[in-house]
């Protein structure tokens, strides 16, 4: 196939983020100060940041850009920036960054056009828009009665990992803030499944438990940027590591 083939049945929801031509991008002010925002935006404005098919990870330090970026692709894919599906979510005022509106995201006219964006700490509005919706004999039951972590499972359930959305993108931010262990580990299998039917996944995540995904992709965001690395080299899993094999040693120095 000719590199134009290519493109037309590359089955990935978004092939690769750009910049668009005028995109008013002030250097000197938040989020393009942010060291992973910032290559992000470099590789972006010269080649397109590229995003393989399945699962990619964003692992990183609070304030290290993880949820920014995600919100940023989330929107730029035309999603609800509080979180939502194509369908529609709630949105109370705007606080999110221009990144979105910076970015033109490039995809196969084939490719699937749902998406669903989980964004952990506003989900709540979604919560409300799905209930305002006109009630049928087939809507879902609410969510709001359920605890946290029931709500996100029964998201996963009925919409992430249901058999009918065969395929599109799913935006994560930070899943595992409302998941048990054994939940995290039915998220880390979810996962798996989605892939296979062909999802591409956006994850955010602090979770060592979720990026140790088999095949997954793994971006570790920090100081330097961002870098592709593995489970074993991510500094989340050595902490984890440490704290597990001698809890002492670090309470020692938090408890004084």
């Amino acid at each position: 196939m000719t590199r134009g083939e290519d493109w037309l049945h590359d089955p990935r929801p978004v092939q690769r983020a750009m910049l668009f031509a005028d995109a008013a991008i002030d250097r000197a002010a938040w989020p393009a100060t942010i060291p992973a925002v910032a290559h992000f935006l470099d590789v972006a404005g010269r080649d397109g940041w590229e995003f393989g098919p399945g699962v990619t990870f964003l692992v990183g330090e609070n304030g290290s850009g993880k949820s920014t970026l995600i919100e940023g692709i989330a929107e730029a894919y035309g999603l609800p920036a509080e979180g939502g599906s194509s369908n529609g979510g709630g949105q109370t005022r705007r606080t999110e960054s221009p990144l979105g509106e910076w970015l033109r995201l490039e995809r196969s006219p084939r490719a699937p056009r749902f998406g669903f964006f989980l964004r952990a700490e506003t989900m709540h509005g979604y919560y409300s828009w799905r209930d305002d919706l006109p009630r049928t004999p087939n809507s879902p039951p609410s969510l709001h009665p359920m605890s946290h972590g029931e709500s996100f499972n029964a998201l996963l359930d009925e919409t992430l990992d249901h058999p009918r959305y065969v395929a599109g993108l799913a935006c994560l931010d930070e899943p595992e803030a409302a998941l048990s262990f054994s939940s995290t580990l039915r998220w880390l299998a979810s996962l798996d499944r989605m892939r296979s039917r062909g999802t591409q996944v956006i994850c955010a995540t602090h979770s060592p438990v979720l990026a140790a995904l088999p095949g997954a992709t793994i971006l570790e965001l920090g100081e330097w940027g961002i870098r592709e690395t593995t489970w074993d080299e991510l500094e989340v899993v050595r902490l984890h590591r440490g704290f597990l094999d001698a809890p002492g040693r670090f309470l020692r120095h938090l408890l004084e």
